[in-house]
């Protein structure tokens, strides 16, 4: 059975998605505090990692669990749902079909627990 990261696309379709997704990340306002003071060069290449390991890609992810990553940055789960808005339609854009965006987005939502911290941001 093909994994995911292969029916993407592979490496060079996963950093396609987390290039639009950070474009459209930080393009919105109710975003882009969070981001503030942040390497985003370095955020990239650990989403990189991170997506290619979900996906099923021969990477493994060595970077931070999801709660410490998160851990104090009061984020809501209005604005996780932002994110996840912002990834499925990044992996539109780059061609994902809409029954591999579900299963994705499937894989998520159990990390909504580990990741939201806050009921309103400050």
């Amino acid at each position: 059975m093909t994994s995911i990261f292969d029916q993407v696309g592979g490496a060079s379709a996963v950093s396609a998605v987390v290039d639009e997704f950070y474009t459209r990340v930080l393009a919105d306002p109710s975003l882009q505090g969070y981001f503030t003071g942040t390497d985003v060069g370095r955020l990239k290449a650990h989403q990189r990692s991170f997506v290619a390991a979900a996906l099923g890609g021969p990477q493994q992810y060595r970077g931070k669990s999801m709660a410490e990553a998160h851990a104090g940055m009061g984020i809501t789960g209005a604005d996780f749902d932002a994110v996840v808005g912002h990834l499925a339609g990044s992996l539109a854009h780059c061609g994902v079909p809409g029954e591999t965006i579900a299963t994705i987005a499937g894989a998520l939502a159990p990390l909504k627990d580990q990741i939201v911290s806050a009921q309103v941001r400050a």
